[in-house]
C-alpha cells in the first residue's frame, strides 16, 4: 500500500532524507520514530505529496506518486497536529465544506454517521472552536477520511491530547488498519507509539537505521539508536 525507494531530499547542501526505502502493506501500523531533525517532517510530506523528493519514488495503493499523483492522493488521508478544520464552523458544516472540496455528495445522513464514527454525534452543530484539543483531533480524522482512503499518514496526531484523548484516537487508527488500511504514524512517544504500531522505522539524520516487527524493539533500544545513530542489537 505504502512504498518508498530509494527517496532522497537535498536542501540546498542539506541532505533531510538519504536513500530511504520503506514498505507499508495493508492492514500495518507503521511507527516512524526518530529524534528531531531526523527528516520525519520531509518523509511525510514526500509521502502525502506536498513536496517532491530530490531522487527516489513512492508509490501508493499501486499508483507511481511522480506520474499519477491524484489517483495516489485520491487513496491517501492525512492528519497532523494542525486540523485546518475551521473554527467558525459547526462539526457538520466543516465536514461538509470538506467533502465539497473532495469533489463528495455526501447528504446530511452521511456526514452524520461519520460523526458517529468519531464518536461527536450530538455535537455536531457545535462550532469547532468549543472543541477540546481531543475532539478536534477526531473530526480531523472524518475530515482526512470523507473519501475512504485506503492509506492513512499521522504526523504527530497525539500533540496535545490528554490519556483519554489519545486511547480513543488509537481505537480509531486500530479499527482503520483493522478494516484493511495502512497506518503510517510519526510520533515522538515512543512508549505510545510502540503500544499501538505493528512494525517500526527508525530515521536517524536522514537515514533508516533499523526497521522491524513492534515487538522486536523497546523503547531504550529506539533511543539508544536515536543516540547512537546506529542500529542496537536485541538482548
Amino acid at each position: 500500500m505504502i512504498q518508498a525507494k530509494g527517496l532522497t531530499k537535498i536542501y540546498g547542501t542539506r541532505y533531510a532524507l538519504r536513500g530511504v526505502d520503506l514498505e507499508a502493506e495493508a492492514g500495518e501500523i507503521l511507527g516512524v520514530f526518530g529524534p528531531n531533525g531526523a527528516g520525519k517532517s520531509t518523509l511525510v510530506r514526500i509521502l502525502a505529496g506536498q513536496a517532491k523528493p530530490s531522487s527516489g519514488s513512492v508509490t501508493l495503493c499501486g499508483h507511481p506518486l511522480a506520474t499519477e499523483a491524484a489517483q495516489a492522493r485520491a487513496c491517501t488521508g492525512v492528519v497532523g497536529h494542525l486540523t485546518y478544520l475551521y473554527d467558525d464552523l459547526t462539526a457538520v458544516e466543516n465536514l461538509r465544506f470538506f467533502a465539497r472540496m473532495f469533489g463528495l455528495h455526501l447528504k446530511e445522513p452521511e456526514l452524520l454517521e461519520r460523526l458517529s464514527r468519531v464518536g461527536l454525534r450530538g455535537r455536531e452543530h457545535e462550532p469547532v472552536r468549543h472543541f477540546s484539543r481531543g475532539m478536534q483531533q477526531r473530526l480531523a480524522l472524518a475530515r482526512a477520511t470523507l473519501h475512504n482512503p485506503r492509506v492513512l499518514i499521522l504526523d504527530e496526531p497525539y500533540t496535545g491530547l490528554d490519556r483519554q484523548a489519545s486511547l480513543f484516537l488509537d481505537n480509531l487508527v486500530r479499527d482503520f488498519a483493522r478494516e484493511g488500511g495502512t497506518v503510517l504514524l510519526v510520533t515522538h512517544d515512543v512508549d505510545h507509539g510502540l503500544n499501538i504500531a505493528t512494525r517500526v522505522l527508525l530515521l536517524v539524520s536522514g537515514r533508516v537505521v533499523d526497521q522491524g516487527p513492534a515487538d522486536a524493539f523497546s523503547a531504550q533500544t529506539i533511543v539508544t539508536a536515536y543516540e547512537t545513530g546506529r542500529k542496537v542489537p536485541q538482548a
